[in-house]
């Protein structure tokens, strides 16, 4: 069985990160979401919503193509993470040049670590390759319309948030 793991903070998930898990259905049969616990910095939305966010929509596309997807808290190295799940593959989702050399340097040094587990990079769809959670948190913060980046639940749950604040 191929397992593939897709790890991010997903705070919130985009319609960029489920471009990159539907097209990494088709190279795995089953794929596990790592949502990241990353105490340097500080989430909009906690790990709880976080995973209920990655799994409604993950539950959609599990619906459209039948395959199988677990979506899995860590927050231990990403290469005992994809040790602990079995994962043989590593799934990244590259936007622009920028991601690329920081990807770089985490190819390498997970490679050094583990060489069994390899790295697929998966470029975003070219209409989905601005999209940055960090980018829509600021655009919902400041009232704006974020439909064109996020699923209609996110978006609820954006104006959510900052209805609060």
């Amino acid at each position: 069985m191929r397992i593939g793991l897709y790890p991010g903070t997903f705070d919130p998930i985009t319609l960029g990160h489920v471009d990159i898990i539907q097209r990494a259905m088709a190279l795995v049969d089953r794929l596990v979401i790592g949502v990241a616990i990353n105490r340097d910095k500080a989430p909009l939305f906690t790990l709880e919503e976080r995973v209920a966010m990655v799994q409604a929509e993950c539950a959609a596309i599990v619906a459209k193509t039948g395959g199988e997807i677990i979506v899995h808290p860590f927050e231990n190295l990403l290469i005992d993470c994809a040790r602990d799940v079995g994962a043989g593959i590593i799934i990244r989702g590259l936007r622009a040049v920028a991601d690329f050399e920081y990807e770089f340097q985490m190819v390498g040094m997970n490679r050094a670590l583990d060489s069994s587990i390899e790295t697929v990079f998966l470029m975003a769809d070219a209409r989905r390759q601005a999209i940055a959670s960090k980018l829509v948190k600021e655009i919902a913060r400041l009232g704006g319309d974020v439909s064109k980046f996020v699923t209609d639940p996110v978006q609820a749950a954006l104006a959510g948030k900052f209805a609060s604040k």
